[in-house]
């Protein structure tokens, strides 16, 4: 890991307002600098908003004002939500500065000198939502894939850019650094883009169409084409060439976007770096999108969601913990206020809430209010605090791989296991017994110290929080250090103040709601003869798709007194919500860690307000169900035929 980190989110377009999509990038870098910070880097976080093109026009006509007080009030909005996030930038941008305007200028002559910008006649489909001239070969029916609407045709005098000079050098770079872009099927996508032939790039827009933009430094009937603008703000913000912030930084900056801008950002600005004479970036972090009613959340489809709105309802923090647990870090997530309910009531409320809540409850009420002390440690004490000094750097390693999602998956697992711990030791039985008083205290400062750890873990994530349960364990506002998140530093003795639920449950009822019966196996069935049996087609069967999956927690759903929920790992870098009907015959203890058989495309439905995901099979003995066990060896994931 290296001591300096630099990162940016893109500078979002500000046609319209802020929204739940450019909220999760935000909060995304923020969660990565802030635990980047606690590894002990030194870090720096830009955002910022990109503010000129015709899209900026064409918005500021329909609300009636000029396109400079449009994005000065538009700007205004992502400026001041992020605070309301808990997002803690070091730099917002706007490339209306004056500082940016100079640099974009100052490149562009740059390249044009070295007689890399030629000017000539084009004709093309122009997209107003791309902000680009299309390929034929990149419509669908005619239409912009993006915007679903057909592009104009444009015939105009433009400056081009001779991008596909790079060509070459840019696909060896791609081949030989196999981290650069991450995941990697996103590098081998401008990989397979790049087998084509790169066209130059175009930009300029004539001033006779779009004088909204910044001035062609060798030729003011144009402006400049807004990615060759926009682009260019990760340097000159700080403050290229010779800023003293671009030379601590820039070697190491990272760019986090969302896959819609994988083209800018992995064809069109490393290119530009190249002809500029700086260095490109260390890495390109690529992001899926929310999945809306079917569709990618977007200004123009219609479909966005307000963050301030959901954050009024499930609490800053809690929708910071959702937004960054529930997508796995590059593939797409479906958004609905159901599946966020759920995952806070799971996590939050009844995982690590209730951990937090009763640990520091039961250590009140028999040691006088304080951290008890720490007897003797048994096999179980060392077992989980292992698992502890396991968790935490399977945690960092998995920030710095830029999978946050892995992480709190993680952290969820372990802060499961405590509870399971705590429900195996039994310390309200133990209190009952005045000899086991030192077994007592050891497992409540165990569960303690763990819950402690976990806070840590929590914290880049929700700040506001975690600070709270600081406050609740006794170690007052500050930030735990990291090389303190390992087993045995909490103090006994300290007073424990009088503890107030975190994460209140939200209860939710869903008027579509399917009723509980509906994926509970029935504990008899009438058997049927032979004959009158129906056959299964042998296709019919192949449509089922059958894995192995590792139930990581387990719990009772509430008011239910058959239903089990699930957390089930089926090797997908997330875990899978399963509602079963098996109360009656395990405990969530005893279900947990158990290898299972999952069937993994049954369409999801609802059973008491959670969502379940798939069906764990069983067995049917004389109405009892039996768990069917899949071996310990299989991993998660792997199909049975």
């Amino acid at each position: 890991m290296n001591n300096t980190f630099y990162i940016t989110t893109p500078i979002y377009y500000v046609n319209s307002h802020p929204h739940i999509g450019h909220a999760y990038t935000s909060i995304a870098t923020d969660v990565l600098t802030r635990f980047w910070k606690l590894f002990g880097a030194d870090t720096y976080f830009l955002t910022g908003t990109d503010e000129h093109g015709q899209k900026i026009v064409e918005s500021a006509a329909k609300s009636g004002i000029e396109p400079q007080e449009f994005v000065d009030q538009i700007s205004q909005e992502f400026r001041e939500m992020w605070p309301h996030l808990h997002i803690e930038n070091d730099q917002f941008i706007r490339t209306t500065d004056p500082e940016h305007k100079a640099c974009v200028q100052q490149i562009l002559q740059k390249i044009f000198d070295q007689g890399e910008i030629y000017l000539k006649d084009y004709q093309g489909l122009y997209c107003v939502g791309c902000e680009r001239f299309l390929d034929e070969a990149e419509l669908e029916d005619g239409d912009c894939p993006d915007h679903q609407i057909p592009p104009e045709s444009y015939k105009e005098q433009n400056y081009f850019f001779r991008m596909s000079s790079y060509q070459d050098w840019l696909v060896e770079e791609l081949k030989h650094n196999e981290s650069w872009v991450y995941p990697g099927r996103y590098r081998n996508e401008l990989i397979q883009f790049l087998k084509a032939p790169l066209q130059d790039l175009c930009i300029s827009r004539p001033k006779n169409r779009l004088d909204w933009g910044i001035d062609m430094p060798f030729d003011d009937k144009f402006v400049t084409y807004v990615w060759f603008d926009a682009l260019l703000n990760y340097a000159s913000a700080l403050g290229w060439p010779e800023g003293e912030k671009f030379h601590k930084y820039w070697p190491h900056v990272h760019h986090i976007i969302g896959k819609d801008i994988l083209k800018t950002h992995g064809i069109y600005w490393p290119c530009m770096l190249k002809a500029a004479g700086l260095p490109v970036f260390k890495k390109l972090v690529v992001h899926g999108h929310w999945i809306v009613g079917g569709s990618k959340m977007s200004k123009s489809l219609g479909n966005v969601v307000d963050p301030l709105a959901m954050k009024d309802h499930l609490g800053v923090d809690a929708l910071r913990y959702f937004l960054l647990r529930d997508m796995s870090f590059g593939e797409d997530s479906n958004f609905t206020e159901e599946l966020a309910i759920t995952r806070y009531n799971g996590d939050l409320a009844n995982n690590f809430g209730n951990l937090l809540n009763r640990s520091i409850s039961m250590s009140r009420k028999n040691f006088e209010g304080c951290v008890p002390p720490l007897g003797e440690v048994g096999d179980l004490e060392k077992d989980i605090r292992n698992s502890f000094i396991k968790g935490v750097e399977t945690c960092r390693e998995n920030i710095l791989a830029f999978q946050p999602h892995r992480a709190l998956e993680h952290v969820a697992w372990l802060s499961s296991q405590v509870n399971k711990y705590i429900d195996s030791c039994k310390p309200w039985s133990l209190a009952k017994q005045p000899e086991e008083r030192e077994r007592l205290g050891t497992v409540l400062y165990t569960a303690l110290d763990m819950a402690r750890i976990l806070v840590g873990l929590l914290g880049p994530v929700m700040p506001e929080k975690m600070c709270e349960a600081r406050k609740a364990l006794g170690l007052g506002a500050e930030l735990i250090l990291f090389e303190k998140l390992t087993p045995g530093v909490l103090v006994a003795g300290a007073e424990l103040p009088e503890p107030k639920p975190l994460f209140q449950k939200i209860q939710v009822s869903f008027a579509d709601e399917t009723p509980e019966k509906a994926q509970v196996p029935e504990k008899t069935k009438t058997k049927q003869p032979e004959m009158g049996k129906e056959w299964l087609a042998f296709d019919d069967f192949q449509k089922m798709e059958l894995k192995v999956g590792h139930i990581r927690s387990c719990r009772k759903l509430e008011n239910s007194t058959r239903l089990l929920c699930s957390e089930v790992d089926l090797g997908e870098g997330h875990l899978r919500l399963i509602v079963s009907g098996a109360a009656e015959f395990y405990t969530p203890e005893e279900m947990t860690d158990r290898r299972v058989l999952v069937v993994a495309n049954l369409k999801p439905i609802k059973l008491r307000g959670e969502i379940s995901e798939g069906m764990i099979l069983f067995s049917d003995d004389n109405g009892k169900l039996v768990l069917i066990d899949a071996p310990n060896k299989v991993k998660p994931g792997v199909t049975v035929h």
